[in-house]
């Protein structure tokens, strides 16, 4: 078998599946759970939930792309992608899930492609520049630590979509957030500029823990998975206060448009096009 078809034959079977190279070949996680909108789920509170945690998942992934040939080593590379993956993953289960819900039947480049920055509802933290790597560690952290312990809860949702997606993701996340701590260990205890740089990015990031907390009440776990990592880097606590405004309310930086721009760029100048 030559490397040109290695692709098209792991393809086989998933005709349907053009436009995402992510899952190619793979087992579909939801196979045999009932899609059914349970009686006590209001589908449009679902359908906005799903989005919400897909944005963030998809804008989060387009941040650590941004990694690529240039992450300090060729092995962190390839592990800020799979985590990028994993993220894309995520995203894809959630927005299929709002598009049979919220009655549009929607699919994923839909949700993905053809939404301006108004219509999304991720937290900001998300979206910020990726700065060094000590920012991105950071951010990953909190991300990670924040989605885990959303998608942990959301094992037990009525609905069994969204059960099974968060069965599923909590598993990577919980890989996502070892990674990041193991590495703001390691760079919290190491030299002192990457010392100085973990308190900057932790500085930096402080402002918008607190869309986190209020975006879901999970402030407990996230604060424990904090203090456990910062206590062994040998870093402060960040002290946060609450920005004005919420990403989930539509509310977001300035630097939201121009990713979105670059994320949908393609899609928007071939729309219906598959690949």
């Amino acid at each position: 078998m030559s490397d040109d078809h290695v692709y098209m034959t792991l393809a086989e079977g998933h005709e349907d599946d053009t436009r995402w190279a992510y899952g190619t070949g793979f087992e579909d996680p939801l196979h045999g759970v009932d899609t059914a909108v349970p009686e006590d789920v209001d589908p449009a509170e679902l359908a906005a939930e799903c989005v919400a945690l897909a944005d963030d998942a998809l804008v989060s992934a387009q941040r650590l792309a941004e990694w690529t040939a240039r992450a300090p080593e060729l092995e962190e590379e390839v592990a800020l992608a799979n985590i990028g993956l994993d993220l894309i993953g995520q995203a894809r289960l959630l927005y299929s899930r709002a598009g049979q819900v919220d009655g549009t039947g929607r699919g994923e480049d839909a949700y993905a492609y053809f939404r301006d920055a108004g219509d999304f509802r991720n937290v900001r933290l998300a979206e910020l520049p990726c700065g060094d790597f000590a920012f991105s560690i950071v951010r990953m952290l909190l991300l990670s630590s924040w989605r885990l312990a959303q998608f942990q809860r959301l094992t037990a949702h009525a609905d069994p979509v969204l059960a099974a997606i968060a069965t599923k993701g909590a598993k990577e996340l919980a890989y996502h957030r070892q990674y990041a701590a193991e590495w703001a260990v390691r760079l919290g205890d190491g030299t002192p500029e990457s010392h100085r740089r973990m308190r900057t990015a932790l500085e930096k990031a402080a402002p918008y823990l607190g869309e986190l907390f209020t975006a879901c009440d999970v402030r407990e776990n996230v604060v424990t998975d904090l203090r456990q990592v910062t206590e062994a880097a040998g870093l402060p606590m960040p002290v946060y206060r609450p920005l004005p405004g919420s990403g989930r309310h539509g509310d977001h930086t300035e630097h939201l448009a121009p990713l979105l721009a670059e994320l949908q760029s393609v899609a928007r100048a071939h729309p219906e096009a598959a690949w």
